[in-house]
C-alpha cells in the first residue's frame, strides 16, 4: 500500500508525527480482523488503499494533520477529526492597501466590537437554525434568515463552494438544544455559536495581495496587486465534537463480540447493507456539523465586511472560494477519501464544467503574521488530488509556550492581532497579560514551519501552482 509524504529538504518532519502515522496504519489490521469476525457487515472488498501526507504533516490527536486517506468498502469517520468541515474561505474586495493602511487603528474598534463584544447580533429563530443544520447555506436561503444583499450574495456564492455550501440531511436529535436556543418555539435569539471563530489555529485575516505569480489565472480570478482580501479559517466548533462522539459510539457498537478496541482507538464503518442504519446515523451527524461550518464561515466573512464598511465604506466583496479540509468524500465503487488538514486539489479536467476549469483555488495560509498563498490545483493522483492546508506546526503548543518571549515581542511590534482581550486596557493584572501572551505564543510564527519550502514542494511535486502571495495587515483570533 503506497504511503507518500510530500516534503522537500526544507520541510521538517517530526518523529512524533511519523509514530502517529504508524499507529494509524494499524487500520489495515482492524479492517482485516473485523472482516474475519463479522463478514456479514461487508459487501465485497474492504481495505485501506493509499495514504498521502502533505508538507504540513505534523502530529494531531490520533491521526496526523495533513493526512489524506483513501479506503474501499469501509469508511473511517474519525479520520476527519473533531472539527468537521474546518475549512478556508477567501473573499476579494474592491479596496486597496492605500485605502486601509492609515485607518487600521480605527478599524480595530468595529472589528473587536463585532467579533467579541456582542456586535455580531446574528438573530435566528429555531426554525431558521434547523433549516441551516438541515441543508447549510441553501437552508438559510430557503428560510427567511437572510435579507436583501446577504440573500443575493449567498445565492451567488453556491457555485464557488466545494460541496455547494451544504447538503440535505436528517438532523439528529442531539442537536435539538442548539436548535431551540433560548427562544422557545418561535422567538428570535442572538446566536452564541454561529459567527464564532473558535480557538486554536482558527482565524480571520485581512490581507493584501503583494505578488502575482500567475498573471493569467490571477486576472481570471479577479486578483490584482495591492488588493485587499479577506481570509477565514474555522469549522463546526462544538457541533463537530458532538458529531464525532456520536460516530465513535455508533461504530464501537458494531465491533463483533470478542473483538477488542484497536490499539489506536480508531474504529471503522463497513459499507455493507447490514450497516445501513448505522451508516445513515453517522452520515447525518457529520453532514449536520458540516452544514453548520459552511454557514459559520459565511457569517464570519459578512462580519468582517461589516466592520470594513463601517470604517472605510463600500467594500465590493465577492467570494473567490470556500473549501473544507476536514471532511470525507464518498466516490464510486465504495471508495471514500478522507481529508484531515488536507484540502482538495483536483485536476483541471475534473473541473471542466465548473467556474474553475483551469484548476480550483488552493488556499494555503502561513503562520500568523506570515505570508499566505492562493494556488491553482494541477491534480496529482499520487497526492490523492489533495494539498496542504497551511504551513504546519514546527513546535507543539506546549513547546511554543516555553520561552520565545523576545520572538513574540518582535512579532507584536510588526503585526496587528485583534483578540477578545485588549492588553492595552488591562491595568495592574500581570497574570492576565501573561495568559494572553501564552495564548499568542501557541500560534506565533516561530511555532510553524517556513511557508517557502511548503509552497516549493507543492510546485515541485506538480500538486499546485502559486497564483498570488498575500501579506496580512490584521489578524483576528478567537
Amino acid at each position: 500500500m503506497p504511503v507518500r509524504i510530500f516534503a522537500n529538504d526544507g520541510v521538517p518532519i517530526e518523529r512524533a508525527a511519523v509514530d502517529e502515522l504508524l499507529g494509524l496504519l494499524e487500520l489495515r489490521e482492524t479492517i482485516a480482523r473485523m472482516r474475519e469476525a463479522a463478514p456479514e457487515l461487508f459487501d465485497g472488498d474492504a481495505y485501506l488503499e493509499a495514504v498521502s501526507l502533505s508538507s504540513d504533516f505534523h502530529r494531531g490527536a490520533g491521526i496526523p494533520i495533513g493526512t489524506t486517506l483513501k479506503t474501499r468498502g469501509v469508511a473511517v469517520p474519525q479520520a476527519v477529526g473533531t472539527d468537521v468541515n474546518c475549512g478556508m474561505r477567501v473573499h476579494t474586495t474592491g479596496l486597496t492597501y492605500d485605502q486601509v493602511q492609515g485607518r487600521l487603528d480605527a478599524l480595530e474598534r468595529p472589528v473587536r466590537h463585532i467579533f467579541f463584544e456582542g456586535g455580531r447580533r446574528i438573530g435566528l429563530t429555531p426554525i431558521q437554525r434547523e433549516a441551516m443544520l438541515h441543508e447549510g447555506i441553501p437552508g438559510l436561503l430557503q428560510s427567511d434568515a437572510l435579507k436583501d444583499e446577504a440573500w443575493l450574495a449567498a445565492a451567488d456564492e453556491l457555485n464557488r463552494i466545494n460541496g455547494g455550501g451544504g447538503a440535505p440531511t436528517d438532523v439528529p436529535a442531539m442537536f435539538n438544544d442548539y436548535i431551540r436556543g433560548s427562544g422557545g418555539s418561535g422567538g428570535v435569539t442572538f446566536d452564541t455559536q454561529i459567527g464564532s471563530l473558535g480557538g486554536g489555529n482558527h482565524f480571520l485575516e485581512v490581507n493584501i495581495i503583494m505578488n502575482i505569480h500567475d498573471r493569467a489565472t490571477a486576472h481570471a480570478w479577479g486578483l490584482r496587486e495591492g488588493q485587499v482580501v479577506i481570509m477565514v479559517h474555522t469549522g463546526s466548533l462544538g457541533l463537530g465534537h458532538t458529531a464525532t462522539a456520536v460516530g465513535k459510539a455508533a461504530m464501537r457498537a458494531l465491533l463483533p463480540s470478542g473483538m477488542s478496541l484497536p490499539n489506536n482507538g480508531i474504529t471503522v464503518l463497513p459499507l455493507g447493507e447490514r450497516c445501513a442504519e448505522t451508516r445513515a446515523a453517522v452520515r447525518a451527524a457529520i453532514q449536520t456539523a458540516s452544514n453548520f461550518a459552511f454557514a459559520n464561515r459565511f457569517y464570519l466573512a459578512r462580519m468582517a465586511i461589516q466592520a470594513l464598511e463601517q470604517e472605510i465604506g463600500e467594500v465590493g466583496a465577492s467570494l473567490l472560494w470556500d473549501s473544507p479540509h476536514n471532511l470525507l468524500w464518498e466516490e464510486e465503487d465504495g471508495v471514500v477519501v478522507h481529508r484531515k488538514g488536507s484540502t482538495p486539489a483536483r485536476s483541471p479536467e475534473a473541473l471542466a464544467n465548473t467556474a474553475f476549469p483551469w484548476g480550483e483555488p488552493v488556499i494555503v495560509p502561513g503562520s500568523m503574521g506570515a505570508p499566505s498563498f492562493i494556488l491553482r490545483s494541477l491534480g496529482n493522483p499520487d497526492a490523492l488530488y489533495s494539498a496542504c492546508h497551511g504551513a504546519g506546526r514546527a513546535l507543539s503548543r506546549g513547546e511554543a509556550q516555553r520561552g520565545c518571549d523576545a520572538e513574540l515581542d518582535e512579532f507584536l511590534a510588526r503585526f496587528r492581532v485583534v483578540t477578545p482581550v485588549d492588553p492595552r486596557q488591562i491595568r495592574g493584572r500581570a497574570d492576565l497579560v501573561e495568559a494572553w501572551r501564552a495564548e499568542l505564543k501557541q500560534e506565533a510564527p516561530f511555532a510553524y514551519k517556513n511557508i517557502g519550502p511548503v509552497i516549493d514542494t507543492l510546485r515541485g511535486a506538480g500538486v499546485a501552482e502559486p497564483v498570488v502571495e498575500l501579506h496580512p495587515i490584521m489578524t483576528v483570533k478567537g
